[in-house]
């Protein structure tokens, strides 16, 4: 199957995706100053340069996009149909590379929040959906345990 797009328009609309600074992880942020946490943002100093950094809590935070990172299951973590084999090899190195980052952080005891785009899109349509994600997230904080994913 053929594109749909002239090559110069996909480069652009691939151009316009940024790494840091999106609106999912302008959003939980938000959620997390208005709760009173405090972070700070795509610190270098933490293998694989977490979106939120909580220092008093030891917790990397990830916002990750469910295109990117291939949520399982996700509508939104669908393949393109063509050039097959480059965005396969793509996709799985991006989950090779997260898998590798989370094993380093655990390894320096360092927590880790995962919390997906699909998963943040909920909160921004529901109310509920919001107030139950984010009191799982603050339970996490103030918890021991080493992981989440949301």
């Amino acid at each position: 199957m053929a594109d749909i797009k002239t090559s110069g328009e996909r480069s652009h609309n691939m151009s316009q995706i940024h790494s840091k600074d999106t609106k999912p992880e302008i959003y939980f942020r938000k959620m997390l100053f208005g709760k009173g946490f405090r972070y700070r943002k795509n610190v270098n100093f933490i293998p694989g340069h977490p979106d939120v950094w909580m220092a008093r809590y030891n917790a990397a935070i990830f916002v990750n996009g469910c295109y990117w990172h291939r949520h399982k299951g996700c509508k939104y973590s669908y393949t393109p149909k063509t050039r097959l084999d480059f965005w396969t090899a793509k996709f799985q190195n991006n989950v090779n590379r997260d898998y590798e980052v989370r094993v380093k952080l655990r390894n320096q005891g360092i927590r880790v929040l995962t919390i997906w785009e699909c998963t943040i899109k909920k909160m921004i349509h529901s109310e509920q959906e919001e107030q139950q994600i984010m009191h799982k997230v603050e339970s996490f904080l103030k918890s021991d345990l080493p992981e989440l994913e949301l």
